[in-house]
């Protein structure tokens, strides 16, 4: 068995009867008229490899059953809302991405509907796991800039240089960081604030790291080597049991677009 994933990216006007199909599924089918509401669903499939064709299941077959089974949900959904004044809030949101999931159920053959996720921007994201179809992950991105320099007083200078290259250069370097930071919930989401959420991430997290020198200004790094796996447990260690109702499900530290390390429960 593997995992198949697929993007299906589309654009919304709430106060149009409908919007044009549009010819360009890269950026956006339906394609949305003046300022639309962007949305992005990954769809990921489990199942066997047909070996006649190489697919699990051919990705424009995804696509067509995603447009015509899902973006629908979310068209209606969020049509009905703005039409009544009222908002389209994380409770509806949530609704629709199950009744998505139950639109989409059985349609792929062979291969099951594993997971949905939503982006509802590009830092922004929400998955619901048909194996735990009453929990929700809510998925945040966050960024901080910090110095560090990666050395082990125990080792010779030499040991250090190879062991850690360039990174333990005397004056230290610095790295853009982004922190992903995903909590766990019932999947009604009740009691869940995204901005109670920022905040105790910023309080707890970003503002003890965010241009600082971690071997110099954070006592947890006086001894500990401030590597990417440390700074992902300390994320971790920080964050955990902050998010009352919602529980710390993951926290990933990326150092560049091409090494992170997460920490889970």
């Amino acid at each position: 068995m593997v995992r198949l994933a697929r993007q299906v990216r589309f654009s919304i006007n709430p106060f149009h009867d409908q919007d044009a199909p549009g010819a360009n599924a890269y950026a956006s089918r339906p394609a949305g008229e003046g300022l639309a509401l962007f949305l992005e669903l990954t769809i990921e499939l489990v199942g066997p490899v047909a070996p006649e064709t190489g697919f699990v299941v051919n990705v424009m077959e995804m696509d067509r059953i995603a447009r015509q089974c899902a973006v629908p949900v979310f068209a209606q959904g969020v049509r009905d809302r703005y039409r009544c004044g009222r908002p389209v809030g994380l409770d509806l949101v949530v609704q629709m991405l199950r009744q998505a999931q139950q639109q989409l159920a059985g349609r792929f053959g062979a291969a099951e509907v594993d997971r949905l996720i939503l982006n509802l921007n590009p830092y922004r994201k929400l998955t619901m796991d048909a194996r735990e179809p009453h929990v929700l992950h809510f998925s945040e991105k966050f960024e901080f800039a910090a110095m560090h320099k990666l050395w082990n007083d125990a080792f010779s200078e030499q040991r250090n240089f190879e062991v850690f290259g360039k990174c333990a250069h005397p004056t230290g370097h610095g790295h853009n960081y982004i922190v992903d930071v995903t909590v766990s919930m019932p999947s009604d989401a009740a009691g869940f604030e995204t901005g109670r959420f920022q905040q105790t991430i910023e309080t707890e997290l970003i503002s003890l790291l965010d241009h600082k020198n971690l071997n110099a200004d954070l006592d947890e790094f006086r001894e500990a080597i401030p590597t990417v796996e440390n700074l992902a447990a300390f994320a971790w260690r920080r964050l955990v049991g902050k998010f009352d109702p919602a529980q710390l499900h993951s926290v990933t530290v990326w150092e560049s677009d091409r090494t992170y390390c997460t920490c889970s429960h």
